[in-house]
């Protein structure tokens, strides 16, 4: 697969950069982002309760995790879509 759109694939539509920066607007990103923390922020708080057993600690940590992730997130996928390598 990897081959065949690098070497055999060598007539696909090339696009500009232009249309490629714009190939994902933030408001995606920020979607997304948190659509992922949802997921990662339970995981953080069942394993932090597993290894503390109190909810409000556990919480807490959960709580922090999806703040911090999120932001990180939203600023790795913004950073990326940027990068015309693989697109």
């Amino acid at each position: 697969m990897i081959a065949d759109q690098l070497i055999l694939n060598t007539k696909k539509e090339k696009t500009s950069f232009k249309k490629d920066k714009n190939s994902e607007r933030p408001i995606r990103s920020i979607a997304k982002a948190i659509s992922w923390r949802v997921v990662g922020t339970l995981d953080t708080l069942v394993i932090s309760y597993f290894f503390v057993d109190e909810v409000m600690v556990a919480a807490s940590i959960a709580s922090a995790d999806f703040i911090t992730k999120m932001i990180l997130y939203f600023f790795h996928e913004r950073i990326w879509n940027k990068i015309g390598w693989g697109k």
